[in-house]
């Protein structure tokens, strides 16, 4: 085999979906919420307009999310090829997060709706062909659990925006260097992992099991009532995280005004889902994965009411580390699970989840703007929607372990 075509290793396999995570999470769609404070300062958004700008990047998230659901139903009745080559749709959504990231650049506000909207169908794209890609290849090559590598990019794409963004705020630069600074950290990023998704490089297998191993014995088709059972309660996620995922620094500055810490908030979230996402992949064992999901959904809820029950920087950054550690490990432990109750398609149910995860976003920023705008005050307004997403994300830790009793795991 020619060397450029030489089948990657795993470790090579894990690092690229890292790297492409990175690029469509971090700065794809985080890299709005560090520069938020800048543009907010220049007078370019309001909250109603910050509101508006990421809600349009969640709900081209979701129509991503769904076109990647439906592509196979989409192309039966077209009469095309029902397969997709994912890895050149994983380098399409990078390059388009590059451009798209870049556009921002231009201050021609009239425009910045459409470029998020993009944004969002680029990142959704991305995230769900190099999930199934690459989770499919690692269990080819019998390491499945180290896919969780996969989901530190987010982490590791938000630290770099955050700190990138910390020193654009020291140095007094507007926003429009903080989108050119991202765009070309995006090129660099995609460049490194370019290689590595190319469909000559996948290992062909016979049909395989969740757990990866071509010779077990197929797992039963899960019902109907599960599964959107499943769908609903990772949805909940979405809204539970996105209002201080959106707003943090913003919150920070309301309740905190003048620290000379605000800025490293956001880069300690980031921080928080690279060790998360590298604690999942040391976990090991036949736990059920919605025991795991209902107990990162705990530590989320904790972390969104930490700054509310301690608004000090102690409680912002306790607060910051417990939403950002659990936040790509359920990214993680609800693929996985995907790819147990429907082994033949998971890519279309990995696309279902993520697009009730997509809708729980659009919801959150337009749920704390309006909040906001009737509460009489900018921290009551947030104070009520964080309290709310803290109750939503308890919620769906017990809707999970309902779901682990009412249907356990056939080992």
């Amino acid at each position: 085999m020619p060397a450029s075509h030489r089948i990657p290793s795993p470790v090579a396999i894990a690092l690229a979906g890292l790297v492409s995570l990175g690029v469509a999470m971090g700065i794809g769609r985080f890299a709005f919420t560090p520069l938020l404070p800048i543009m907010m300062a220049e007078g370019s958004v309001s909250i109603a307009g910050a509101s508006l700008l990421a809600s349009a990047n969640y709900l081209g998230y979701l129509l991503g999310a769904l076109a990647c659901t439906f592509q196979p139903w989409i192309a039966r009745r077209l009469g095309w090829s029902t397969g997709v080559d994912a890895p050149r749709m994983v380098r399409a959504a990078l390059v388009a997060t590059v451009l798209l990231t870049l556009g921002m650049a231009l201050h021609v506000p009239a425009a910045w709706t459409a470029l998020r909207f993009a944004a969002g169908v680029g990142s959704a794209v991305a995230f769900l062909y190099t999930s199934s890609w690459c989770l499919e290849q690692l269990a080819r090559r019998h390491e499945p659990a180290m896919g969780a590598l996969i989901y530190v990019g987010p982490g590791a794409g938000i630290v770099a925006s955050g700190l990138a963004a910390t020193g654009l705020v020291a140095a007094g630069a507007p926003a429009s260097i903080g989108w050119v600074t991202f765009a070309l950290l995006a090129v660099v990023l995609t460049a490194a992992a370019w290689k590595v998704f190319d469909s000559r490089h996948g290992v062909p297998a016979p049909a395989l099991t969740a757990s990866g191993s071509p010779d077990a014995p197929a797992a039963p088709m899960a019902g109907g009532t599960e599964l959107a059972a499943l769908a609903f309660a990772y949805g909940l996620a979405g809204i539970g995280y996105i209002i201080t995922a959106t707003f943090l620094p913003v919150i920070a500055r309301q309740a905190l005004p003048g620290s000379h810490w605000l800025d490293l908030f956001w880069p300690l979230f980031g921080a928080g889902v690279m060790a998360g996402a590298l604690l999942a992949s040391r976990l090991r064992g036949a736990a059920d994965l919605r025991v795991r999901l209902a107990a990162c959904y705990a530590i989320q809820a904790a972390g969104v009411a930490a700054s509310l029950v301690s608004p000090t920087l102690a409680g912002f950054a306790l607060g910051s580390l417990l939403l950002g550690l659990p936040f790509t490990a359920i990214t993680f432990f609800a693929m996985q699970e995907a790819r147990r109750l429907r082994p033949a398609s998971a890519a279309s149910f990995m696309g279902l989840l993520t697009a009730m995860y997509g809708v729980g976003q659009i919801a959150g920023p337009p749920l704390a703007a309006w909040l906001v705008a009737r509460s009489g005050s900018a921290a009551r307004g947030f104070s009520l929607s964080l309290w709310i997403a803290s109750g939503v994300l308890a919620g769906g830790a017990v809707l999970y372990l309902a779901l682990a009793r009412a249907y356990p795991v056939r080992r």
